[in-house]
């Protein structure tokens, strides 16, 4: 087996601005060397299997050295792993020492490949509404490291051509800035030069901030902006006023923990993210297929049944793997209505091919009997695919009305195997958590197995949002009161309470 090491350019931080190409080699990876500036979340949908190598290098702090990183590659390559990713933040060749890697791995034969990313150079003046060129006062641009190489005799930055350029982004500028404001003034540049200090760009904690060349330092002491920055010089600086739009998000700079399983977390994550947001996912409860012959017979004759109600995404999503892995013929589903508790659970039976001829105006077990009462849906054999442990009351109300039911469990939601106590203490005491979500009561339930509600309840300033009056009535056992229960018992609507809070 051959190895390829592919040199991939995570962007600038937030996970939407990596390339699709970036993305999917992340997700076939057999191992990922990555870096302290590309986004943990990019990993998220990295195979099990693969092997995670944390080469985190940021100023003044080196988990492996340039040289360590290097062998590392090699050695990973001749171990006969086939996809190896080496993730950048940013572009790998842009500062990011990826052509000395690149260098390094043709000197030992190893095959590569150079997937480019977007620079923050560009990224993080965009989203601090800063336009790096403009027609009316620059057509060009340079971009320059803020900390050369310490062992260097002297700077290669030609000082003098510098300050006539009328736009310039110093990377990783902050510890530098002084002197080299210094060294612009200098050769020519005015002490009213516009220039902006942007932390963290991209991310919900972005921080800008604007001034010239005699107050920015004061600024940026004031405003503690540190590493890692960037800085922006001239007069395309003026337009943060009337451009700014990121950090205008309603959700932005707001800590949200997602306690739904990873697996699920996805869209509510990537909406918190949308809304310039930061999610914390804190995943309390796992996905547990269950396979049998009991279930898989039942399966195979799926065509017996006159109903199939769904009461989950996951539901549908284990229902469907195993009657595409018996059956293989969708179109056996063809004659069969089907009902979906919830929108979201319709959506998922639709992105099947799928259509959905009943959902209930309540997304709660409770309406879909109603429906069923009234349309008089009796005399009828109902396949119902769901949870282990879940309530009776739809089983009890759709025999109530002379209907034969199957139930069977598809799926089970577990406790994560993995210890999260630490983590959960971590991310939730003295963080500035904005907002903690529960999508159902097993992540009520599971959360608090890992904190005890009295410690919990000394964050005064946490705001709770359920998905419904079950999973409410659930966080109120534990003595917590929900905020808000979403009105329709959706993402989106969840999402839509938090965001009507601001």
């Amino acid at each position: 087996m051959k190895s390829t090491v592919y040199l991939v350019g995570a962007g600038p931080g937030d996970p939407g601005l990596i390339t699709i190409k970036g993305q999917k080699l992340i997700s076939i990876a057999d191992a990922i060397v990555f870096d302290y500036l590309s986004n943990p979340l990019l990993m998220k949908n990295a195979k099990p299997s693969c092997i995670k190598v944390n080469a985190g290098k940021r100023l003044g702090f080196k988990t492996m050295t340039q040289d360590q990183i290097n062998r590392k590659l090699v050695s990973l390559a001749k171990k006969n792993l086939k996809i190896i990713v080496r993730l950048k933040g940013g572009d790998p060749l842009l500062f990011g020492r990826g052509g000395e890697e690149a260098e390094y791995l043709k000197k030992n034969r190893i095959k590569f490949e150079i997937i480019p990313g977007i620079t923050s150079a560009i990224a993080v003046p965009a989203y601090a509404g800063i336009p790096i060129t403009h027609r009316d006062n620059t057509s060009s641009l340079t971009i320059v490291t803020g900390h050369e190489d310490p062992d260097k005799e002297s700077s290669s930055i030609d000082w003098e051509s510098l300050s006539k350029s009328k736009s310039i982004v110093f990377l990783m500028g902050t510890k530098n800035l002084k002197k080299n404001i210094q060294q612009l003034i200098k050769y020519g540049m005015s002490v009213k030069t516009k220039i902006a200090a942007i932390q963290w760009g991209t991310y919900p904690k972005q921080k800008t901030v604007t001034g010239n060349f005699k107050n920015i330092i004061d600024k940026i002491k004031i405003n503690k902006i540190k590493s890692p920055s960037i800085i922006v010089i001239g007069e395309v600086c003026k337009y943060r006023n009337k451009l700014s739009w990121f950090e205008k998000k309603p959700l932005f700079g707001k800590k949200i923990v997602v306690t739904r399983a990873r697996k699920n977390s996805s869209s509510l994550t990537e909406r918190i993210f949308d809304n310039g947001g930061e999610s914390i996912e804190i995943p309390t409860i796992e996905i547990k297929p269950i396979k049998n012959k009991k279930n898989n017979k039942i399966i195979k004759n799926t065509k017996n049944f006159d109903w199939i109600v769904f009461t989950s995404v996951n539901g549908v999503d284990q229902f469907m793997d195993r009657f595409l892995e018996e059956k293989k013929d969708i179109r056996e589903l063809g004659k069969i209505k089907i009902a979906a508790i919830g929108s979201e659970t319709a959506r998922s039976i639709s992105k099947r091919g799928l259509s959905v001829d009943l959902v209930p105006k309540k997304f709660v077990a409770e309406s879909l009997i109603d429906e069923f009462k009234k349309r008089r849906i009796n005399n009828t054999k109902i396949l119902i695919p769901r949870a282990k442990g879940s309530r009776r009351i739809l089983i009890d109300g759709l025999l109530k009305l002379k209907n034969d039911v199957k139930e069977i469990f598809v799926y089970e939601s577990l406790i994560p195997k993995k210890n999260i106590k630490e983590e959960v203490k971590k991310n939730i005491i003295n963080n500035n958590i904005y907002a903690i979500t529960f999508t159902s009561s097993s992540t009520v339930d599971n959360f608090f197995k890992f904190i005890d509600p009295k410690v919990i309840k000394k964050e005064r300033n946490i705001k709770y949002f359920c998905i419904g009056p079950i999973t409410a009535k659930t966080l109120m056992s534990y003595g917590l009161k929900p905020f808000s229960i979403a009105s329709k018992f959706t993402i989106e609507n969840l999402l839509q309470d938090i965001i009507k809070l601001k």
